[in-house]
């Protein structure tokens, strides 16, 4: 079954005029596009036209780049797309620059089941939300969606040295400032 089949392989047939692989290759990617164009833009209607329109042009242009990873040419393409539909609408830079890309987790990203879990979670979000966006931005790519660093370096546009220290130092400072919190409810524990 051509679903199965590694992107890579889908890829290369697509190129080659397959319509049930480009359709695996839509079918695969568009929620995973959906959620990371959604931490960009807040316009649904318009981002799930991005999207088509993405797909629309690889059909029609049957792509001859060299792609080592399909995942991140789709979210980069992605990227670009709606910056450009972003900058033709010209949305001032208060509401959308590459700095300030929300990137947010919910308790439910969790799948919380007990109280102490929840508490812990709660600690992650907190040191999450006080991170910078281009910290929060790597966390998404790599943790939640899964990306390698060479992918994440793609569609962050930074190489890949850079990408694994931007990742290093997002996590010490969520440790950091964990470790700050559960020591300010210690000493607010002793004073009460």
């Amino acid at each position: 079954m051509k679903a199965a089949q590694p992107d890579i392989k889908l890829w290369e047939a697509y190129k080659n005029g397959d319509k049930d692989a480009f359709s695996a290759l839509f079918r695969k990617y568009y929620n995973p596009l959906f959620l990371y164009g959604s931490k960009i833009m807040q316009d649904q209607n318009a981002l799930e036209d991005c999207i088509q329109e993405l797909f629309m042009e690889l059909w029609k242009s049957r792509s001859q780049a060299e792609v080592k990873s399909v995942k991140a040419y789709l979210f980069k393409s992605l990227k670009y797309k709606i910056y450009r539909l972003l900058s033709q609408r010209r949305i001032t830079s208060e509401s959308f620059l590459k700095e300030d890309m929300v990137f947010e987790l919910s308790h439910d990203t969790f799948l919380i089941h007990r109280e102490e879990e929840s508490e812990r979670a709660s600690l992650v979000i907190k040191a999450f939300d006080q991170l910078s966006n281009r910290q929060k931005e790597v966390i998404y790519l790599k943790y939640y969606l899964g990306l390698s660093y060479d992918e994440v370096s793609e569609i962050m546009e930074i190489n890949y040295q850079v990408a694994r220290n931007l990742l290093y130092l997002a996590i010490r400072s969520m440790k950091k400032m964990i470790s700050m919190v559960k020591l300010l409810i210690f000493i607010l524990s002793l004073i009460h």
